[in-house]
């Protein structure tokens, strides 16, 4: 076992004891990022050379898994988080500004969220309606933030905003904030089926005087094509993998068990619970060609940019979250009344719950309409099975 998979174990086991209590109260799983922070965990992304540890998309996809398994909010913020930094690992290291920020990430163990979503655009990340504006070497902003997962708890902030105030909605920026240099007034409470514990409240984000060195140099539009929405695709859809392997288990720990209870006789839901692994082993796979593709290409701007790589990463999203709820409902019906009941070993109200937000994270209907314009101008890709 790696050492890095050791940590995250470890994270994964405080992360359980506090999993029911973070969804029932739907609070921020403070014990878990905690947990992280002691492991040493949230800088692991950031360069060796900045004091991080330089770890790759796969293993930080192991650990949101391992989260995942246990405790859906607690993996989520993980992977969140390790969507932003990926964002300044990728556009920032050419700031002087921004690789200090990468040193304090990885000696402060500090959490970055996002703030993407906007009031009148909803999650079209891709435009902005807000501007930052400029005077001499400060900007300000101000946002109508509908949602920031975790913004209350986090340490900095990576906003989208237009470029200038006469910019297009889609010219834009991505502006680092620092928690001492953010004022937020909640204008919404996250009170949801599941994900509870990401605390995605609304605010309205106003900053006064910022230097503007805090400005990734890079346009978003090549941030979000080149990092931003590849880390969010497999990142999240590690989770969602993780919140299925965790109900295929307790499915197959209820056949078990219904098998050494009736000695020679296959149990009724073993065929069933066939379906539910074969299911499993498929959205497995198809993460794990998505990640070694995206290491594949890392470092190669033509081909994280491609239509091909864009069309491979939105179907790697809208088909691991449908199936990942598929699977979930499968191990439901093998377990039955046990795993609709709260408090029980075979329990999965909350798996189900959570794992339900998938195909709505950046809603699947968006993402199969925006595949569906770039397959118009793609051309036929010849790709082979060993490719």
């Amino acid at each position: 076992m790696s050492t890095l998979v050791a940590r995250a174990r470890r994270v994964a086991a405080v992360a359980a004891l506090h999993a029911e209590d973070v969804d029932r109260e739907g609070r921020f799983p403070a014990e878990a990022v905690a947990a992280l922070r002691e492991e040493r965990l949230l800088g692991i992304q950031i360069p060796r050379q900045l004091g991080g540890e330089g770890a790759g998309m796969i293993e930080i996809a192991d650990v949101c898994t391992l989260l995942g398994q246990v405790c859906t909010a607690a993996a989520m913020v993980f992977a969140m988080h390790q969507i932003k930094v990926a964002s300044l690992v990728s556009h920032g290291l050419d700031s002087a500004w921004h690789r200090g920020l990468m040193e304090r990430i990885a000696a402060g163990q500090l959490l970055v969220a996002s703030s993407t979503t906007e009031g009148g655009i909803g999650g079209d990340l891709r435009n902005s309606l807000c501007a930052v504006v400029t005077s001499g070497e400060v900007f300000s902003l101000e946002k109508d933030a509908t949602v920031i997962s975790y913004g209350a708890h986090a340490d900095l902030i990576l906003a989208t905003a237009r470029r200038h105030p006469e910019a297009a909605t889609s010219d834009q920026v991505l502006v680092a904030l620092m928690r001492d240099q953010i004022s937020l007034e909640r204008t919404s409470r996250w009170d949801t089926l599941g994900m509870r514990g990401t605390c995605s409240d609304g605010f309205k984000l106003v900053v006064r005087d910022v230097p503007v060195a805090q400005i990734l140099p890079k346009p978003f539009a090549e941030i979000a094509a080149q990092s931003m929405l590849a880390a969010s695709h497999l990142l999240w859809s590690s989770v969602w993998y993780g919140i299925a392997s965790f109900a295929v288990d307790r499915a197959r720990a209820y056949v078990q068990g219904e098998a050494r209870r009736r000695p020679g006789h296959v149990p009724p839901g073993a065929l069933r619970l066939a379906e539910a692994s074969n299911a499993l082993q498929a959205l497995r796979g198809s993460v794990v060609v998505a990640l070694r593709h995206f290491e594949n290409a890392q470092g190669d701007a033509d081909a994280l940019g491609s239509i091909g790589f864009s069309v491979m990463l939105n179907n790697l999203k809208t088909t691991a979250s449908a199936t990942a709820v598929d699977v979930v409902q499968r191990a439901l019906g093998i377990v039955g009344l046990s795993g609709y009941k709260n408090g029980t070993p075979f329990s999965l109200g909350r798996a189900l719950r959570d794992v339900l937000s998938a195909p709505l994270m950046i809603g699947n209907d968006r993402i199969l309409s925006n595949t569906a314009n770039l397959l118009l101008v793609q051309k036929g890709s010849g790709q082979l099975l060993s490719a």
